[in-house]
């Protein structure tokens, strides 16, 4: 599994220095469930990981670029499963694609850990705004979904446009699911599905 490295001191060149930077992800991962950000420490996550505290300093400058990384890792895994949802779906079926797209950020909330609390950013209070970790998400998404969604044309206006439609979508199903998960751990049903229901219907708007 490949990871990201914008976050990191050093880049893992050998598969022991790769592993043992999963470790550390997981550990600060499993820690952000039990403890939440302000009492994450790097010395507990050097414990939990079973590595000495300068393997942690080794990879980060502290717990926030840790978080950082993880919430990048979080990207490319949710980035994978939505691509392999993708290749199961005919082009220009974008109630299903939008659909996958939900339905695997829902998957991510309720079963990986520390995802409940980092998802594709750190938590508040932060450095880099929420709306700036919407726009990578955004962006991402985009691509991914250019041939199911369509751009309404071809050229950079018409990726604008698609990237413009999605940025929409990813920002009001943020806002939407912040507070269905406020409500409910597992994520409060009804306010899923109306959230569902939101994207689905802007989409039909913009692209049917």
């Amino acid at each position: 599994m490949s990871q990201a490295h914008s976050n990191l001191r050093r880049v893992p060149v050998q598969q022991r220095s790769a592993d043992r930077l999963a470790r550390i992800l997981d550990a600060g991962a499993a820690l952000l469930d039990e403890t939440g950000y302000e009492q994450l420490s790097t010395r507990a996550v050097a414990d939990r990981a079973g590595v000495p505290i300068g393997s942690v300093y080794r990879f980060f400058s502290d717990k926030r670029a840790l978080v950082e990384a993880l919430a990048e890792r979080n990207l490319e895994v949710y980035v994978r499963r939505v691509v392999a949802r993708l290749e199961a779906i005919p082009e220009r079926e974008w109630r299903a694609a939008i659909d996958a797209v939900l339905d695997e950020y829902l998957a991510m909330k309720r079963s990986v850990p520390g995802f409940a609390l980092v998802d594709f950013g750190p938590p508040a209070p932060v450095a880099d705004p929420l709306d700036e970790v919407n726009r990578r998400v955004a962006g991402r998404l985009a691509e991914l979904l250019a041939g199911h969604l369509g751009s309404g044309g071809e050229g950079a206006d018409a990726g604008a446009a698609l990237y413009r439609t999605v940025l929409v979508c990813v920002q009001a199903a943020d806002a939407l699911l912040q507070l269905a998960f406020r409500a409910d751990p597992e994520g409060d049903s009804e306010l899923v599905e109306e959230t569902r229901v939101l994207l689905q219907a802007y989409l039909a708007r913009v692209l049917a």
